[in-house]
């Protein structure tokens, strides 16, 4: 097949999941097709655009600077946004650069797929029927449940804004594409719920490297680990939940509870926390997450906002740290709490479960290796990205 694959940026350097997900799938891709790639860079002499050939047989890089969060040009735009029949976290992507560079690949090329890698490629593509669209998340759960969870008035009366107009936007689009691939069961009955399609939606699982993840011997696990790039707004909350309603409850049994925040561009609130706490660690972005995951007794996923591709849990589960989370944020995973993992969603259960994990070796060490068992038997790369090509075919343009 010939593949057009639309994304927002390039996928090196590597540091979100959006991007692990995207990169194993397309490696595997692109051994068996003919794959073009065209994303968002303002550097095209930088490592994004140079290592694109591990993916894809071309590449291009299209200039675009989405104004940056906590900036004057970001708050004008949220302050545009009032008005602004399109979503703002959709409106910063808006680029006729990027518009005039597919209608260009797409009248040069007669491709067999066209893929808009996340929401937020679509406002740029001229033709939406054309195209299969590869949701990681269900985009108005997310902005909804950010309204449920504002502190402030002023703030939830603007989210929830935002999420009536994300709904309008994102039904639209489902609508119009090709077909919708969701990441999971339950993802793809949100899209159907949500915005009436009367087609069937594909789902493409969650995958992990098992043996890269795997640790490389027995060696002693302490601390809390939460992992996750610091920039993204369900993260922010969850951490913050953690600390300020779970954490207290853990250290009235385990007072010496260290937890490490891993993950890249910690907001200030984030790195506000080191300041009040000793015992808690911001790490910022690192190169590799193995060595916080193998010496970790627990990972854990607070999450009460979110949705989408959960990379976090099936790298720990693979990494041999049990793992604790919300429903939330583990929603749409098949894995078997109790065995596979603790859910619980107030901060007492949450903290309790963490607790007994530390206290019990064997319960950890029992639900560690089920965990790894899952992950290494049943979501490898090579079976996730045979699914997406098995569906892009399925739904390949007309020759």
């Amino acid at each position: 097949m010939k593949i057009l694959w639309i994304k927002t940026d390039f996928l090196h350097p590597t540091t979100r999941g959006g991007q692990i997900r995207t990169l194993e799938m397309l490696r595997r891709l692109h051994a068996r097709n003919e794959v073009v790639y065209v994303a968002f860079s303002n550097d095209p002499s930088g490592e994004g655009v140079a290592r694109s050939t591990e993916y894809s047989s071309r590449a291009y890089a299209v200039p675009h600077s989405p104004p940056p969060r906590r900036s004057l040009r970001f708050a004008g735009q949220l302050l545009r946004g009032l008005a602004d029949p399109l979503p703002v976290s959709q409106r910063r992507y808006v680029s006729p650069a990027m518009r005039a560079k597919i209608a260009e690949l797409t009248h040069e090329t007669r491709f067999d797929s066209i893929v808009c890698d996340f929401l937020a490629t679509a406002p740029n593509v001229p033709d939406l029927g054309a195209c299969v669209l590869f949701q990681h998340n269900v985009e108005t759960a997310i902005w909804r449940r950010h309204a449920d969870t504002a502190r402030n008035p002023v703030a939830r009366a603007y989210l929830r804004q935002q999420a009536n107009r994300m709904l309008a936007y994102e039904r639209e689009v489902c609508r119009k594409v090709r077909h919708v691939i969701a990441v999971s069961a339950e993802d793809a009955c949100q899209f159907r719920k949500l915005f009436g399609l009367e087609g069937p939606v594909s789902e493409v699982p969650t995958g992990v490297d098992a043996d890269f993840f795997a640790p490389p011997g027995a060696s002693p696990r302490s601390g809390i680990v939460f992992v996750g790039s610091m920039d993204w707004l369900p993260n922010i909350d969850g951490v913050r939940f953690f600390v300020e309603s779970i954490l207290p409850l853990i250290r009235r049994t385990h007072p010496s509870c260290e937890l490490i925040i891993a993950g890249r561009d910690p907001a200030p609130a984030i790195r506000h926390l080191v300041k009040s706490d000793s015992r808690i660690q911001v790490t910022g972005t690192i190169p590799d997450i193995r060595p916080y995951l193998w010496n970790s007794a627990i990972s854990v996923v607070p999450l009460r906002v979110g949705g989408g591709t959960r990379l976090k849990i099936y790298e720990s589960m693979a990494a041999g740290v049990p793992v604790v989370s919300t429903t939330i944020g583990a929603e749409g995973l098949a894995v078997q709490p109790g065995d596979h993992i603790l859910l619980a969603d107030t901060p007492e259960a949450f903290a309790q479960a963490c607790a007994g994990l530390l206290s019990d070796a064997e319960q950890s060490r029992r639900q560690a290796e089920a965990a790894q068992r899952l992950v290494k038997e049943r979501f490898g790369w090579d079976q996730v990205a045979l699914g997406m090509e098995q569906i892009l075919s399925r739904y390949a343009l007309a020759a």
